[in-house]
């Protein structure tokens, strides 16, 4: 990565992708890692993962309501009633003139981004988990993340599912989350893949499930997010039982080199969610958009929160105390360093694990 992280991601002009691209290639160098150790069970935090894993399978087609049906004006003015936060300032926008109609309009319009970028970032996961399977080197790691990538393939297929039956249009990926994808790809070293996806984006993206479940009021969206995000505290979890391991051996330099990777996508990962492209389609200039972001009394909270499972899992694999707690340092500037003491990944998966249960966990 070369972003400079103090510069807002906005600012930055995105690498060039052609809007009709749907092959997108990135070079990857890294090496395929045979190991003749088949001793399973060496690692026992991987092999409770890898046995947890083989039991919690679920069908895309079969385990959800499919014959729900999904009306999108319907559900974007039940969710304003469900979580009316007050009234937002848009004096001097352009927005204090929008009509009911035109708001109905942003709000759909914001269903399909999100649950696009959802998509995408799905694949982003599908493709790193197929290269931890060729590359980590120790087979309890193996067996688990062949597990995920069947995951990670229900997710995909889930997504793509919902987007194109239930809902009225997609959006390509985002190019700064593009770009942090292919920064994840690219790089050869097995670790960085488990950090950027496993850590960074799976973190986010289970701390993002957690608040759509618990903000939407469509039933099968509900039972979607459900669903997955018993996969994905797993997901995560792999990452901190792996990388922990490997982060206690590794030189100030390593770690520095670690840390710098991990606060350059949370910067990555929070200035996207500001849906650059639903305002673009909305007529709304990216300036004029983010005054009124900047007004939106739980848009601060909201993008902090975000960031609950990264900090505190950051803080197990020992990123944050490292070079003088450096990490710590950049987490404070992003104001999420209080979220440090918060559960990490490593075990509460359980407690995401479905049970017949259709409640967020806390």
């Amino acid at each position: 990565m070369t972003e400079d992280p103090t510069v807002p991601i906005q600012d930055i002009a995105p690498p060039p992708q052609g809007p009709d691209e749907v092959l997108h290639v990135v070079e990857d160098q890294a090496d395929a890692i045979f190991t003749w150790d088949y001793a399973k069970g060496a690692r026992p935090g991987l092999d409770r993962l890898y046995e947890k894993a083989k039991t919690s399978q679920w069908n895309a087609r079969t385990d959800l309501d499919w014959s729900i049906e999904v009306d999108q004006e319907a559900v974007v003015a039940a969710n304003a009633v469900a979580n009316d936060r007050g009234r937002v300032d848009l004096s001097g926008t352009r927005l204090e003139r929008w009509d009911d109609a035109t708001w109905t309009r942003f709000g759909i319009e914001s269903q399909n981004w999100m649950l696009s970028q959802f998509l995408h970032g799905e694949q982003g996961a599908l493709v790193c988990t197929a290269k931890i399977v060729e590359t980590v080197p120790w087979i309890d790691a193996k067996y688990y993340a062949a597990t995920q990538v069947m995951d990670e393939a229900r997710h995909v297929e889930v997504f793509a599912t919902y987007l194109h039956e239930k809902l009225s249009g997609a959006y390509p990926v985002n190019p700064h989350l593009g770009a942090l994808l292919d920064d994840i790809v690219r790089d050869s070293r097995w670790d960085m893949t488990y950090l950027g996806m496993q850590i960074m984006v799976e973190g986010l993206a289970l701390a993002a499930f957690g608040f759509m479940h618990q903000l939407t009021t469509e039933p099968l969206l509900k039972q979607l997010l459900r669903y997955v995000m018993s996969d994905e505290a797993r997901h995560v979890a792999f990452g901190v039982l792996s990388l922990k391991e490997l982060y206690a051996e590794l030189g100030e330099s390593e770690l520095r080199e670690r840390q710098e990777f991990a606060y350059e996508a949370a910067v990555r990962m929070r200035d996207r969610l500001v849906q650059q492209e639903v305002w673009e389609r909305m007529g709304v200039p990216l300036d004029e958009a983010m005054t009124v972001v900047a007004r939106t009394p739980d848009q601060k909270i909201f993008q902090q929160m975000l960031f609950a499972k990264i900090v505190p899992n950051c803080r197990k694999l020992g990123l944050l105390d490292a070079n003088g707690g450096w990490l710590r340092d950049r987490f404070a500037e992003l104001g999420v360093a209080e979220f440090e003491h918060l559960p990490d990944t490593g075990e509460e998966y359980e407690m995401f694990a479905l049970a017949g249960a259709e409640t967020t966990p806390a």
